[in-house]
């Protein structure tokens, strides 16, 4: 009787829990606040947007604590992804057995499993249908089997995303067809200026941010309807997090860029 195989001990399960879910966990979550604080814009996009901070309000610790994530969060991102490569290289080349850091520290090599002995079917066997054969196949070679999935699962994740993408707003399917019968809907009403605290605006003024009352630069559009300036709106969300014009309450991550 072949014996069992040793079972995981807990100090593996859990050091298995850290590495394998633990750590891709806190680096999405860290990708995401970099995004939500405005991470990822280039200095031609943010322009003069150190200038117009600093004349908005004093830094609090929560504003000091965002340029420095925003700063380091892609250096050690890159040095981790560089990590990850090098091993991924060394492990290649046969220069490693492990192909991760926490491998090498949990002492885990793995392993292609090796298949079970094949059964020797006898040459002249009669099946009685097509689906016989077919399990009769897979059942004596199971590498088959594996090998089959190799093909049959990416064009199933193809196909899944081929008709995600025809049944979708922007695909050809939606431009061929009939337009739609009934009146259109019309956009949202525009939100008034706030009567108390603000910023007021010219509709005859087309195209002047109402912060600086220039002609836009990077025209940036928020939910409340109103655009302005990138490196004028982008601090004064960040410092007080509502719209200058409404009051309303306005994320970093709601600011759309628009082409005007």
């Amino acid at each position: 009787k072949a014996a069992e195989p040793p079972k995981l001990k807990d100090r593996d399960i859990q050091r298995s829990l850290l590495f394998l879910v633990g750590i891709p966990y806190l680096r999405a979550k860290a990708q995401d606040y970099f995004e939500s604080i405005g991470g990822g814009m280039s200095s031609e996009v943010l322009g003069d947007l150190e200038g117009a901070q600093s004349r908005v309000t004093p830094q609090t610790f929560k504003q000091r604590w965002q340029r420095l994530f925003k700063t380091f969060y892609p250096i050690l991102n890159v040095v981790f992804e560089l990590w990850l490569a090098s091993y991924n290289i060394a492990y290649l080349f046969d220069k490693s057995p492990f192909y991760r850091p926490w491998f090498k520290w949990m002492g885990l090599d793995l392993r292609r499993a090796v298949p079970p002995q094949q059964k020797v079917v006898p040459p002249k066997q009669a099946y009685a249908s097509v689906r016989d054969r077919l399990l009769s196949t897979l059942s004596s070679s199971p590498r088959l089997f594996l090998d089959s999935l190799k093909v049959l699962l990416p064009l199933s994740i193809f196909f899944i995303k081929f008709l995600e993408w025809w049944y979708s707003p922007s695909s050809p399917a939606r431009a061929l067809s009939a337009a739609p019968k009934g009146p259109s809907i019309p956009p949202p009403r525009l939100l008034l200026p706030h009567p108390r605290g603000g910023l007021p605006v010219d509709p005859t003024r087309y195209g002047i941010c109402p912060i600086c009352q220039q002609q836009i630069a990077n025209a940036t559009v928020l939910p409340t309807g109103y655009a302005f300036c990138y490196r004028c709106i982008h601090p004064e969300i960040e410092a007080r997090g509502r719209c200058p014009v409404t009051l309303h309450p306005v994320k970093l991550w709601e600011l759309r860029k628009i082409m005007v």
